[in-house]
């Protein structure tokens, strides 16, 4: 069949560049499943017609056969009738051999019923063989379509994907970052180099009172004492002595 070639060749699509710009091998394999399932249905029904012939022809042979031994029966009975007496017996000759005839004419349908019987039978295997030969060939097409469809849509998204990637220098968006990390390093230093003249701008007044301390706190502390010496308080650890000598001060 002409359609079983065309989807070969849509099968060897990726080796032949110039199919894929004639024709879309998807679209293609779509066509030739809907081709292949029409000529499925018409086989079906080829298959049916077939088997319904079969049938007739076996119910014929039945019939037919029936028939004949009807006949049979009926000759006998016209030649027992006649033994009787009850019939004359030239009739019942003449009766009983047209019976026969009849007979021998059911029996020759019913031998040709019973030959177009096995006709038909080998006729219903055939098709029921290509049938069976078809659907595997659809069922392997629609599988083989499906992959082609993903790896389509596999193939896309990688394709624009690397488009993308591609683009991404001719944008300038690459160059645009490494200005950026330049610019972060040059204000980290910047701000690193103010901290260093913040510390060297220190005064020696500074140094110092940071090493001397606070000197109001410590002027607080001496007027404390003498308050305390005044009022005669004795600090904890010191002596009645020492007291004294504080008060005397």
């Amino acid at each position: 069949m002409n359609i079983f070639k065309r989807l070969f060749r849509i099968g060897k699509a990726e080796a032949h560049s110039a199919l894929d710009k004639l024709e879309d091998p998807i679209k293609m394999t779509e066509q030739g499943i809907r081709d292949l399932k029409e000529n499925l249905e018409s086989s079906l029904k080829a298959l049916a017609e077939v088997k319904a012939m079969a049938i007739r022809s076996r119910n014929d042979s039945a019939s037919y056969a029936e028939k004949g031994k009807s006949y049979e029966r009926k000759a006998m009975l016209l030649l027992k009738q006649a033994q009787e007496g009850k019939i004359d017996a030239s009739e019942a000759d003449r009766l009983a051999s047209e019976a026969l005839l009849r007979k021998s004419e059911n029996e020759k349908l019913a031998s040709d019923a019973v030959a177009d019987q096995a006709n038909f039978e080998n006729s219903v295997k055939k098709l029921d063989g290509n049938i069976k030969d078809l659907r595997s060939k659809i069922a392997h097409f629609e599988n083989e379509l499906k992959t082609l469809k993903a790896r389509v849509k596999v193939a896309t998204a990688t394709k624009n994907i690397n488009k993308q990637m591609s683009n991404i220098d001719s944008h300038g968006t690459v160059a645009m970052l490494e200005r950026m990390k330049d610019k972060v390093a040059e204000e980290e230093a910047l701000a690193e180099s103010y901290g260093d003249i913040a510390n060297e701008s220190r005064s020696l007044d500074d140094e110092i009172e940071d090493a001397i301390g606070d000197t109001n706190k410590l002027a607080a502390n001496e007027e404390l004492a003498k308050l305390k010496a005044k009022l005669g308080i004795i600090e904890s650890g010191e002596t009645e002595e020492e007291g004294k000598n504080g008060e005397e001060a």
